[in-house]
């Protein structure tokens, strides 16, 4: 009799295993693995870096940034001008983005203006992006494929009385598609302790 009892309970096990085998296959296109981003590449000395999901015109403007910074001699210039490039391309480039929260061109805000500026892209540009943190967004969002330099002057910006050195670098950028968002703006930088950081974007 216990052996019969054994055996049965033993059936239901194997029986409701199976069937969690089969369920857990089933839904796996339901139930997908949440989205991973990880770091790619960094340049030394600083804390910029090359994600998983960076576009290849990311990836590219930030391997010339990278070869400027890790040379013999930094042309700062072109510092400027990279970090606005990137800055424009991780802004306006939201299909790779999780979620509204995932706010690009936030690495190269100044600290003291991070928290206003990821709060007002959320509340603006990035407000109505569906959550894509499973692969799942059927919403067609903007990449940006191309960004240049129109003009690029030397400026002064003051922060707390403290008047810094600077680059406004006016710049104009396109899209694998044309979905009406901005095409050309100013982004202003200043240099903190050899470091460039975008303090305002018109």
């Amino acid at each position: 009799m216990k052996k019969k009892i054994v055996l049965f309970i033993f059936i239901i096990i194997f029986v409701y295993a199976i069937g969690g085998i089969v369920y857990i296959l089933m839904n796996k296109e339901k139930n997908p693995e949440p989205i991973k981003v990880s770091n790619l590449d960094t340049i030394k000395g600083y804390d910029y870096a090359l994600r998983s999901n960076d576009t290849s015109l990311y990836k590219e403007i930030f391997n010339h940034l990278k070869d400027n910074l890790e040379g013999e001699s930094i042309n700062d210039e072109e510092y400027a001008k990279d970090i606005a490039k990137l800055f424009i391309i991780d802004l306006y480039t939201l299909n790779n983005k999780i979620n509204k929260y995932d706010v690009g061109g936030s690495a190269f805000v100044h600290p003291d203006y991070v928290a206003n500026y990821k709060l007002n892209v959320q509340n603006t540009l990035y407000k109505y992006m569906e959550d894509n943190s499973y692969d799942n967004r059927n919403q067609e969002l903007p990449e940006v494929s191309s960004v240049e330099v129109i003009t690029s002057e030397k400026t002064n910006y003051k922060i707390d009385n403290n008047s810094l050195n600077g680059y406004k670098v006016t710049l104009e950028w396109s899209y694998t598609k044309d979905l009406g968002y901005d095409s050309k703006g100013v982004v202003t930088l200043v240099n903190v302790d050899n470091v460039y950081y975008v303090v305002q974007k018109d």
